[in-house]
């Protein structure tokens, strides 16, 4: 899979930044760990418009229906989509992982406000440029958002794949697990939502949702260099948006 190992090859400097990030060893209390996720729901959020995208342009959402691009693609989006919006609670539960999120915020006080207020007024029509200002989110949450949304809404399916694969799903695993092995050593019950949340995550992607996406973006490139080339630039930006982020909850907390 020469495109696949390409790609990481040349985005393993910044996976080693984050993954070495000195944001980790600040997530030891509970208040840094309410600080983290009031930003990071941010993320959370935003990153299910990535995935409806790459639906909407990987398979048929239209009526009549008529079978559109890859069978195999077409399965790997649809599965990515179900785990990510219709997985299940520690109850069994139907819950989307945004909300599973949210829910865990508010088990334990982080303040859900702001990611609240922001999904409502989009839901009510505002752009979400004007949403992110409205509820004064930070710049380098505005930042964040807003080149995840404009990928979403505006970049031709490779490019997203390649923001979605490298950006966001193919890291989330090595991120989170840093984020887990701190929280695992705190015995209080009101954790227990977020560590659901957390561990589901790096079932899910580290099993299965990364190596789909991983096939995804190595169908979708097809061995064209300028391809490669488009899903590279920005999946480094994505990465270097993510670093900015990591940055600014760190002085945060």
């Amino acid at each position: 899979m020469k495109t696949v190992e390409s790609l990481e090859t040349s985005l393993l400097p910044y996976r080693n930044k984050l993954l070495k990030h000195p944001l980790y060893n600040k997530l030891k209390t509970e208040e840094s760990i309410k600080v983290f996720m009031s930003y990071h729901s941010f993320a959370v959020w935003d990153f299910m418009s990535l995935v409806k995208s790459l639906q909407l342009k990987l398979t048929s959402t239209q009526i009549p229906w008529t079978p559109v691009g890859n069978p195999s693609t077409r399965r790997l989006i649809n599965e990515i989509v179900w785990g990510e919006e219709s997985d299940v609670d520690k109850n069994n539960n139907p819950f989307s992982h945004y909300e599973l999120y949210v829910q865990s915020m508010d088990k334990i006080g982080a303040d859900s406000s702001k990611i609240k207020n922001l999904v409502s007024l989009i839901e009510n029509g505002t752009h979400w440029r004007e949403a992110l200002i409205e509820v004064q989110a930070p710049k380098e949450i505005f930042d964040f958002v807003d080149f995840s949304l404009t990928v979403a809404t505006e970049a031709p399916v490779h490019i997203v794949a390649g923001v979605f694969t490298f950006g966001r799903e193919d890291l989330i695993p090595d991120l989170f697990i840093e984020i887990v092995r701190g929280l695992s050593k705190n015995n209080d019950e009101k954790f227990d939502d977020l560590l659901y949340y957390l561990e589901r995550h790096i079932e899910l992607d580290g099993d299965e949702h990364g190596p789909m996406a991983l096939q995804m973006i190595q169908e979708l490139c097809e061995n064209d260099s300028q391809k490669i080339g488009e899903a590279l630039a920005y999946s480094q930006k994505a990465l270097e948006h993510r670093l900015k982020l990591w940055d600014f909850i760190s002085t945060k907390i």
